[in-house]
């Protein structure tokens, strides 16, 4: 299995990306960044997957790729978070996952992009936080046959 870039490596690679793209995708792929940076500051990137930039905090928040005719951000955890504005347009019939299509010339709703990092990042901890339940001395899941 392939090990993610390194962190400092991998700031360096989206900053190529961007470079590389020339056009309103490399644009707009600065823009969230930037805004996905804003929402929280200790969100750590990441290239995954033959160079998809990733944006994990307690696990991926979202990616960053980018397509001929479009930007897309996935969230990994996204039909569990709350999207009153509703962003979300595109993988919406999964289980887990949820995505954002920035077509060319589209407005992003900073404020709402914004919301959903933070709600992703306050999901991503909680997993990480919370406290397993444990079983009571002596209990057993496996039943006795009888």
């Amino acid at each position: 299995m392939k090990q993610p870039v390194p962190a400092e490596s991998a700031s360096d690679f989206i900053d190529a990306k961007i470079n590389s793209l020339g056009d309103w995708r490399g644009k707009t792929l600065a823009k969230v960044r930037a805004i996905i940076h804003a929402a929280d500051p200790d969100i750590v990137e990441e290239v995954k997957w033959m160079g998809t930039p990733i944006f994990s905090h307690g696990g991926i928040v979202c990616t960053g790729e980018t397509y001929k005719s479009v930007v897309k951000l996935t969230f990994a955890k996204g039909a569990s978070l709350p999207d009153p504005s509703r962003l979300f347009n595109s993988s919406l019939d999964g289980n887990v996952r949820r995505a954002i299509d920035i077509h060319e010339g589209e407005k992003i709703n900073e404020a709402a992009l914004k919301a959903l990092i933070r709600a992703a990042v306050a999901l991503n901890l909680k997993g990480k936080t919370a406290s397993k339940p444990t079983r009571a001395p002596g209990k057993s899941r496996l039943k006795a046959d009888g």
